[in-house]
């Protein structure tokens, strides 16, 4: 059985928040021997089609501007990529900018989002996974995201095809999302 590659379509914080939770993955990967990456919000997951995503990428961030995402807390499941992460409230801006990625790369795939940033990706038994998510207290109220990457991976089930991940196209947000 092959891998299927994809194109992960991310929202990358801006700082302080970049920072912040990039110092909470580095230190939950020294402490889990888990790998590390950078912080993002999956917004869409499409055909490896390159062309299709840095075109995507340009639309998005043509009409898209700063997008802020409330965070509603912690929470873990036995999916490895989604081992330990901050679920975000669902907002009219990311549905928008959702669309334009799902729409510009004539993408039909029927990937559901559900905002998350995870801290972790590492299997686990569910008992350390609810400590560690109960250890973590996220202190901001809203986080704002000013740049979208596309990135080149295939399904992600260990630390060795996070490592593989490679970033096909990258732009920071500018017009108005509305």
């Amino acid at each position: 059985m092959t891998k299927q590659t994809v194109i992960a379509y991310w929202l990358i914080p801006s700082e302080p928040a970049h920072s912040f939770f990039q110092r909470m993955i580095n230190d939950l990967a020294r402490r889990c021997d888990a790998p590390v990456f950078e912080p993002h919000v999956t917004i869409h997951v499409g055909p490896d089609r390159a062309d299709a995503a840095k075109n995507a990428i340009a639309a998005a961030t043509h009409e898209c501007k700063l997008i802020e995402l409330k965070p509603l807390g912690i929470d873990q499941s036995d999916e490895f990529i989604k081992t330990l992460f901050v679920q975000f409230a669902m907002n009219a801006e990311l549905r928008k900018i959702n669309g334009i990625i799902r729409d510009t790369a004539n993408d039909s795939s029927q990937y559901e989002l559900k905002p998350h940033l995870s801290l972790l990706y590492k299997n686990l038994a569910a008992a350390t996974r609810c400590e560690l998510a109960a250890s973590i207290d996220v202190p901001l109220s809203e986080v704002t995201f000013d740049a979208v990457k596309a990135v080149r991976c295939s399904p992600t089930e260990s630390g060795a095809d996070v490592e593989a991940w490679s970033v096909i196209a990258a732009a920071s947000l500018s017009g108005d999302c509305v």
